[in-house]
């Protein structure tokens, strides 16, 4: 199944071509495996190799600086082939963004490394939303910015070289700052969290005991309004690998109810493949043509509605596989314990109450 078309001409990208190239022939054979391991640096290296781990730097920089209707299809595919390597790999891009856009004294030297993949980069901010909360606070001291607390929640432990970590201000400032993903004075890690989905992305606690950050690694100050702001607008909107994980579920119910003879099955694909177009439309539409401050209502009324789509799509192909669905190298109980995650990550409050609405009306 082929996504709607975009405002751009994304299929003819060499970047979108070696993304399907590597969901092909890299990714979704080895999804089951991974899933029942961890994500293999060497994925992240062939990432880099191909170029997509620089797709959100400027071409000045040696990144291709993609569209954002090509950068949604390349996230799309990659989460949709093998959605554990697509996470972790999706938390270098927001640190390339913020190193990019410093003028940090780091960045001629690590910005570079990030494009190629030479270095992976990580984040730990998500904490950040729950201020006035403040999980991990930093204060400035002499030559840099001490930081402590906890960070719930950091993807890609072992695998990152790189973290980009923020904290507040007692008088409402965020700072962030680029660390070393590896135990250190003032960094602790917790084992990895066992999760029901994704436990092989390498998600742990971090601790942070008065660790400092020297001026040269400091990437970014900013009041933290318009920062929630900013961070808004991206939790408002659906996230590609919603569409990913639905797409390969339609996929896979196609082909099962074709090959099981099962009619129902097939035409419970071809509509939900019908919801799927319409909704990769109107997706466009929002994240293309509507400023990014608006509609901010209708966004989050969109996200669960497609949300909903994709719990109804791997919830399908579970039925239509029977038994064997439940047994832990078939797609179909792997897709849905990957939407049960997606339904969660990057969740704000107002996402959660419109999303249950959804079994209200």
């Amino acid at each position: 199944m082929e996504p709607a078309e975009g405002s751009e001409d994304w299929r003819a990208s060499p970047l979108w071509r070696a993304a399907e190239r590597l969901a092909r022939d890299l990714l979704a054979p080895h999804a089951a495996e991974v899933d029942a391991s961890t994500v293999p640096r060497t994925h992240l290296d062939a990432f880099g190799k191909a170029g997509l781990l620089g797709i959100a730097a400027p071409g000045e920089d040696g990144g291709s600086d993609a569209p954002p209707a090509l950068a949604r299809r390349i996230q799309q595919v990659l989460a949709g082939a093998d959605c554990a390597t697509w996470f972790v790999s999706a938390q270098h891009h927001g640190t390339v963004r913020m190193v990019a856009d410093s003028n940090a004294e780091c960045r001629r030297e690590l910005l570079p490394r990030l494009v190629t993949g030479e270095q992976i980069a990580g984040t730990a901010f998500a904490h950040l939303r729950r201020w006035p909360d403040r999980p991990v606070e930093t204060e400035r001291v002499s030559g840099g910015w001490r930081f402590t607390g906890d960070a719930p929640w950091f993807t890609g432990w072992g695998l990152n070289d790189v973290c980009a970590l923020g904290g507040a201000t007692t008088d409402g400032e965020v700072v962030f700052g680029i660390i070393d993903a590896r135990p250190q004075p003032g960094l602790m890690a917790s084992d990895p969290i066992r999760m029901a989905a994704m436990t092989a992305t390498r998600t742990v606690r971090l601790r942070f005991d008065q660790l400092v950050v020297p001026d040269s690694h400091i990437v970014s100050r900013t009041p933290i309004e318009p920062w929630l702001r900013s961070d808004s607008r991206q939790t408002v909107n659906p996230n590609p690998a919603v569409f990913g994980v639905t797409e390969a579920a339609i996929r896979h119910l196609a082909t099962r109810s074709e090959d099981a003879d099962l009619a129902v099955g097939v035409a419970a694909a071809r509509r939900l493949g019908e919801r799927l177009a319409a909704a990769q439309a109107e997706a466009d539409r929002l994240l293309d043509h509507v400023p990014p401050d608006e509609a901010h209502d209708e966004r989050l009324a969109f996200r669960a509605e497609v949300q909903r789509l994709m719990v109804d799509a791997t919830t399908a192909l579970v039925v239509a596989g029977a038994g064997r669905s439940l047994t832990l190298t078939d797609p179909a109980q792997r897709l849905a314990r990957e939407a049960a995650f997606l339904l969660v990550q990057a969740q704000t409050r107002p996402a959660r109450e419109v999303l249950l609405r959804q079994w209200v009306s």
